[in-house]
């Protein structure tokens, strides 16, 4: 077992990492004096994670859009308990997500955690599928699909990716869709639980006032070694030219909503706290509440308030977006396109970057005192497999103004850009 203290000078904080004998990767930030403690076990695996190999694998295989989330649903259902239950129990407060490029299981408490520990590595590492409850799950997850589909804010974001890419998983629900589901077995859910919750692919992340000696005695326990099956999960090669550039649909909304995104490279995991950073700061100097854009439009009656940008980055994916209500979405899509054209020319006002990165910096150093906060960053590090817990913390305090201009010009093509629109249904057919 390989221990080490990764540290930050600049926040006097510090935190440690863990090479277990398992196989897993142990993050444990002690806070000590803080009532609250939060514990995150993921694993590098998320719905683009649909075609993968292991060493074991003659050749890549492919499975059903979707599986990943219906996975994450199926392991709170063991032969004889209910995780949630057992929660209860303990008082913790349980819960899961799957991203596209991620699964996290997690729990918060004030007491009893070591209980609530156990039960966490307990579940993750029990799969039990069987043809009822895999059945049983399509009907429950489908119609959490078709609830999702019935959401404006949910389906303008995958109307936009569809738009943007042509072949990545990223543009499918992460869901799946009812009929990739439909193509879900036991079978299908143990080759991927085996390939993907080896603990050499996984993380655990613990953040609070904590015992490091009574985390790593249970993890002897519990934890049981695993080879490393060399997993390698790819995406389809992408065209770089956006699939299409424009699209709309009818929806029952009040005003047009629209989302503009800009097709950019993946980033690769050694850089995606600095650009995660540079692009969030581009996006509010472009257009958030203080930018000139954002009063333009206001004052032309373009935009009613709401008004928002959004970093969207993955394994293998990229795009920055900026979304909305709008009267007239394609002319408000224009200006913001002639601001991105005007600002690669003459750059920001060094003031507006200043506050920015400020504010940026603060809402980091106040996360500190969160234990959600840094188990979260903790689990966004180790699953990232580069760089540290600080690096957002550092990438914010050593950029500059003209750092965010370059990185406009490289990463906000606004020929390589797609804009799709929801507009209300008109009025005759919703009389009908």
């Amino acid at each position: 077992m390989k221990r080490e203290v990764i540290s930050n000078e600049r926040v006097g904080e510090s935190y440690v990492r863990i090479e277990h004998d398992s196989g897993l990767e142990i993050l444990i930030w002690k806070m000590k004096g803080f009532s609250m403690k939060h514990a995150l076990f993921g694993t590098r695996y998320g719905s683009v994670d649909t075609t993968f190999k292991t060493k074991d694998d003659e050749d890549f295989v492919t499975v059903p859009n979707g599986i990943a989330h219906y996975l994450e649903h199926k392991l709170f259902e063991n032969e004889d308990t209910d995780v949630f239950d057992l929660y209860a129990k303990t008082g913790a407060f349980g819960n899961a997500y799957t991203s596209f490029d991620k699964t996290c299981y997690l729990f918060t408490c004030a007491d009893n955690f070591i209980d609530s520990l156990r039960i966490l590595l307990d579940f993750v590492q029990k799969p039990y599928f069987t043809d009822e409850t895999v059945a049983k799950e399509q009907g429950i997850i489908a119609q959490e699909i078709k609830m999702y589909d019935d959401s404006p804010d949910w389906r303008i974001l995958f109307g936009l990716l569809e738009c943007i890419y042509h072949k990545n998983p990223v543009r499918i629900d992460i869901a799946g869709t009812v009929e990739s589901i439909a193509e879900i077995t036991p079978e299908l859910l143990y080759r991927c639980y085996n390939t993907f919750y080896n603990l050499n692919n996984m993380t655990l992340a613990i953040a609070g006032d904590v015992d490091e000696d009574e985390i790593l005695a249970l993890c002897d326990e519990m934890l049981k070694p695993c080879e490393d099956k060399e997993l390698v999960s790819i995406v389809p090669v992408e065209p770089e030219k956006v699939c299409c550039a424009y699209k709309e649909q009818f929806f029952e909304v009040g005003l047009p909503m629209f989302s503009l995104g800009f097709k950019s490279a993946p980033v690769p995991d050694e850089e995606m706290a600095l650009t995660g950073v540079l692009c969030d700061v581009a996006l509010s100097l472009l257009a958030d509440e203080t930018s000139p854009l954002y009063k333009r439009l206001y004052d032309e009656g373009l935009i009613d308030g709401e008004f928002s940008q959004e970093t969207f980055m993955g394994n293998g994916f990229f795009v920055p977006i900026i979304s909305g209500g709008s009267k007239d979405p394609v002319r408000t899509c224009e200006l913001i396109k002639e601001e991105i054209e005007r600002r690669k020319q003459v750059g920001f006002e060094e003031h507006r970057f200043k506050n920015i990165q400020k504010m940026y910096y603060a809402s980091l150093i106040k996360s500190l005192g969160n234990a959600e906060s840094l188990a979260t960053a903790l689990i966004n590090a180790g699953l990232r497999r580069a760089g540290d817990a600080f690096s957002p913390i550092d990438a914010i305090a050593s950029i500059t103004c003209e750092d965010v201009r370059k990185f406009l010009c490289e990463r906000f093509d606004v020929d390589n850009s797609s804009l799709y629109v929801i507009k209300p249904v008109p009025a005759e057919q919703t009389e009908e």
